[in-house]
Order: structure tokens, then sequence, then C-alpha cells
């Protein structure tokens, strides 16, 4: 199916009101991307040309950058989240659970949400068996986790035409993909509907350092904005807001402390709260109980 074939066009300013308990007005869900690039392919990003260009094997400067996130980033983010409470979802490839299985069992007795995030860090225009690769990271979470992943969020933002069909066959709920909305959509399958929860481009460090090359202090700033201006939009019906983020981004010594002060902002307001992705799912279809039907 097309895009416009899934979801119809829906103006929020014509929607039905949605209500967080509580009455709160934004919902905050942080996502941190746990990636295992393999050093036998071309790395997914890089902070190094090589000094002649191509890609070569082994790339260990780039390898190297994203390694270090894993090994020293994560636990210095993982501080900051301890410290605000907040319980993030943790958007992992299913062969990366494994392999940093220290970064696994710190999320998992934390409480944290496990989404499928590929089997390993690459487009999934370019895996062999979309379906099978689907299929090995949901069974990687479900054998650690003992239960199935209920959320997805592509290696890259990345689909096929037909992944959002697989992944309702293979018994995800939820896709992260389409950031196309600050309220949850739903999105029509060959079988049954799935629900799109907001993600975020805007309040992702890989866009704001890797790709537009801001100074770290951007991340504060934009997440601040963004924040104040879509808790101003919630005034009458309730809003979605993303914070994304890598740990060999934002968990590098001089941009920490600006994804700790944006976390701060928010938390003084205590009409905002802090939620996963399956939470999110789960109240959305509270409050549209008749979503997947059709």
């Amino acid at each position: 199916m097309l895009p416009t074939d899934r979801l119809a066009y829906s103006a929020i300013a014509d929607r039905p009101r949605l209500v967080l308990p509580g009455n709160a007005r934004v919902a905050i869900w942080v996502i941190v991307n746990v990636e295992e690039w393999d050093p036998k392919e071309t790395m997914p990003r890089t902070v190094l040309t090589p000094p002649a260009g191509g890609a070569p094997m082994p790339d260990i400067p780039n390898w190297a950058w994203h390694e270090y996130g894993n090994r020293v980033g994560f636990w210095r983010m993982l501080d900051v989240l301890d410290r605000f409470g907040i319980k993030a979802a943790l958007a992992i490839n299913g062969k990366a659970i494994a392999t940093y299985e220290s970064i696994s069992k710190a999320a998992h007795e934390r409480g944290w949400e496990f989404i499928g995030h590929g089997f390993g860090q690459k487009n999934m225009q370019k895996v062999a068996d979309e379906r099978d690769d689907i299929r090995k990271t949901r069974d990687a979470i479900r054998k650690f986790m003992k239960r199935d992943p209920r959320g997805w969020l592509g290696p890259g933002l990345t689909e096929t035409w037909e992944t959002p069909d697989i992944l309702v066959e293979e018994g995800f709920d939820y896709v992260c993909d389409w950031v196309l909305d600050d309220q949850p959509v739903v999105l029509k399958t060959r079988t049954k509907p799935i629900v799109n929860v907001p993600y975020t481009q805007e309040c992702n460090d890989v866009a704001m350092m890797l790709i537009q090359h801001h100074k770290a202090s951007e991340y504060r700033d934009r997440a601040i904005d963004q924040f104040d201006q879509i808790y101003a939009d919630s005034e009458n019906s309730a809003r979605i807001m993303a914070l994304v983020v890598h740990p060999y981004i934002m968990g590098a010594p001089h941009r920490l402390k600006y994804f700790a002060a944006a976390l701060e902002h928010i938390k003084r307001h205590p009409d905002a709260m802090f939620w996963t992705g399956e939470q999110i799912y789960d109240w959305y279809l509270s409050q549209r109980p008749n979503a997947l039907k059709g």
C-alpha cells in the first residue's frame, strides 16, 4: 500500500478530545537507541571520513566511535534517567541484546520497555528477508524478557512497502516510524490495523548532531522549545512528545548535561508525565476503543 492508502488525512483540530490520567496535558516518552554495528559491513554513520574515501573494512575509527556509546555513554545516560525516575523505552537491535548484555540487564532491572529495532543496524530495504529479520528480533527480545515486544522502530525509520503488514502478522501492536503527528494514529494493513505512536526527527540527536551539525546545547534548547509549544497545544486535548537519544551521541561527555537540562525543565511541570510506548498505546485504545475495528 501507498502511505496514503494506510491512513487518511486528519486535522488534529477536528478530532475528539483525548484525556490523560489526572488531567495531565502531555505524555513524554524517552527512547534510547542501542545498536550493534557489524565491523564487516559499511558503518551506518561516520564521524570521520576515510582519508582516501570509500568504505574501508575494518573501519576502526567509526566502529570505535559508536562502540564508546555502549561501553561508556549509555551508563552516563542511565544515571541521568535514574536521577529523574524515568523509565525509558530501549529500542534495541535483536543481536545487541546478547552482545551488550549489561545494557539489557540494566534496562530490564529498571522496568524499561524493549522495542524491536531490527536484528542488526541495517535498512529494512537491505535485509535479505524482512519477515525473518522481524521474527529474529522479536524472538531475541522474547528470550531475554520472557514476553513479546509490542513496539517496533525501524533502523533509521526505514520500512519496505510491507513492513506494517508484517509487523501485525508477527504480533506487534505499534510502530514508531510514521513521524507525522503529535497523537497516535491508526494505519491500515492487509489484516488488522496497527497504531503508530508519535516519534520524532526534531528532538532526535542523530538529526541535530550528526546531520545538522549543531553544537551540543541545541538538544536542550530545541527539546525545551518543543515541549513548551506542545504543552501549550495540549490545552484542549492531550499530546505526545518523544525524546530520542543514542549512547554514542548524547552520551558523549560534552553533550550529556544538555540532555539532563531538558528533562529537568519538563519535570518542573506536574501535568507532564513520562510514559513508555506501550503505556501510550494502551491509554490511546482506552480513549478510542473502536480504533482497531474495521
